[in-house]
């Protein structure tokens, strides 16, 4: 199993940042290794609305089929499945008393079949993910504040 947890602040209002983040499709431009991320169907973005999110784990492609998940206000939870692994992205966010607002990013990736063999390398590289995130999505959040 690989898990990161990132905690941050961002100079951007809360109800933008809870309209960004509401949207999977948008992980693309602030998930380090995401490559596209495309909604699966119509209609408008709420709970139960996936997403085929391609990505690129030790140069390899990946598909992962994302899920909007149920969560209380202030939180999202997205689900991830693939043949490979299982993953829950959890993010929970805060206004702050400055304007600014408060983000927790929280990924658990549970590994299947062949991935557990890969399952220390595939460790390593979240966590590299996990430290280029933080920059990305504060860059992307910042933008539209």
């Amino acid at each position: 199993m690989a898990e990161i947890s990132r905690t941050f602040a961002v100079r951007a209002p809360l109800p933008v940042v809870l309209d960004y983040l509401a949207d999977w499709g948008n992980s693309r431009e602030w998930d380090p290794g995401t490559i596209s991320c495309v909604q699966i169907g119509d209609g408008p973005v709420e709970v139960g609305t996936e997403w085929r999110n391609v990505l690129r784990l030790l140069g390899r492609r990946v598909t992962v089929v994302f899920r909007r998940e149920p969560a209380r206000e202030g939180r999202f939870v997205f689900s991830g499945r693939n043949r490979g692994a299982t993953s829950t992205d959890t993010i929970t966010c805060a206004g702050l008393d400055d304007g600014r607002t408060s983000i927790t990013y929280h990924s658990q990736v549970r590994f299947h079949r062949t991935a557990k063999l890969f399952g220390p390398l595939l460790v390593r590289e979240f966590e590299r993910i996990g430290d280029r995130l933080v920059p990305q999505l504060t860059t992307a959040l910042e933008k539209r504040a």
